[in-house]
């Protein structure tokens, strides 16, 4: 097991899924200027995977980390990409606006994990990185007990040789992170969308990796953006919001109206509060939003505003809060 503090990564990272093109195309030069200000910004930690835009987040995200230090990286296992095969069904309605020759077969053998890793080095051309997750094995029905089998025992083995610091796996569902967890060891998780401010119901998965010392990186903080702009048509687990999460997420921000709080800070704060979280990803293709987020992530949020939800039934009572920053602030009855 890997030992982490809280701080070790850096309260915030950079997910890349943007720069290999999600929902629209970006240039080169575009995608360099969010490294840029990410890196302006504090920002060490950055994730990527092979996944985002068949290769393109990797090969841009290991042009900018070349020739600097201090940084931190982790990519996923679990999709090779190779010319030879057919393209797969989940490419279509992917998201990833990019036109390569190079489809997606999923392999989460043994022998997959280690090519996946090679493949990884070869587009980011760095000689290391510091973790790979399990990518969403769920999308194609691989079990627990075959990918302690292939994955884990892949990874395991990395690790002992000193090429990766820690592993783990990356869903955006807890369940079966859950599972795993409970059937071997584990160094880090990517956590995305399913321990927000909006929704808390993976606490015991959330809860279970502090007690055994597995740290977890919060992806999807906003839930797809939704809670960066509560509004009808906004997104919501990457398609259109139900009428119900969003009557929650615009309670949400009713309430941190009433405080002044924007509702950003509050989404970045609440998540980074939980014992287990190492870091929490923001991800986006305008740099200024970057260090917005950098800014949100340590701005004074009052006690109050965490007492005014958990009475509003918005946070679930095992949920932590942040610890207060400055005194309480009387909410507003305007």
């Amino acid at each position: 097991m890997t030992d982490f503090s809280a701080s070790s990564l850096g309260r915030i990272g950079l997910g890349t899924a943007t720069q290999g093109n999600l929902r629209h195309a970006v240039s080169d030069a575009q995608a360099e200027t969010v490294f840029q200000a990410a890196w302006d910004s504090g920002v060490r930690y950055f994730d990527t995977a092979p996944w985002y835009g068949r290769g393109l987040s990797e090969e841009r995200l290991g042009r900018f980390l070349q020739g600097r230090e201090g940084w931190t990286l982790s990519s996923k296992v679990g999709r090779l990409l190779s010319a030879d095969a057919p393209p797969h069904p989940s490419q279509e309605g992917a998201g990833f606006e990019v036109q390569r020759d190079l489809n997606v077969v999923y392999d989460y053998s043994y022998d997959g994990v280690m090519r996946s890793h090679e493949q990884s080095l070869k587009r980011l051309g760095l000689d290391h990185l510091g973790f790979l997750f399990i990518h969403d094995p769920d999308v194609v029905g691989v079990g627990v007990p075959e990918l302690m089998n292939g994955a884990h025992r892949a990874l395991a083995e990395l690790k002992a040789q000193g090429a990766i610091r820690g592993y783990g796996a990356g869903m955006n569902e807890w369940q079966t992170p859950l599972e795993l967890l409970q059937a071997g060891d584990f160094d880090i998780f990517l956590l995305a969308g399913r321990y927000t401010l909006l929704e808390q119901e993976s606490l015991p998965f959330m809860d279970e990796c502090a007690r055994r010392g597995a740290a977890v990186v919060i992806g999807g903080v906003f839930n797809s953006g939704l809670l960066a702009n509560p509004r009808p048509g906004a997104n919501y687990n990457y398609s259109a919001v139900p009428q119900d999460v969003l009557a929650r997420a615009m309670r949400l921000q009713a309430v941190c109206d009433e405080f002044g709080v924007p509702l950003t800070a509050a989404a970045l704060q609440f998540a980074l509060a939980h014992p287990a979280v190492a870091s929490v990803l923001v991800a986006d293709h305008k740099p200024e939003r970057i260090d917005q987020n950098v800014q949100a992530a340590e701005a004074d949020i009052p006690q109050a505003l965490w007492e005014a939800l958990r009475a509003e039934g918005l946070i679930e009572p095992g949920a932590p809060v942040p610890e207060p920053k400055s005194a309480p602030a009387a909410r507003s009855h305007e």
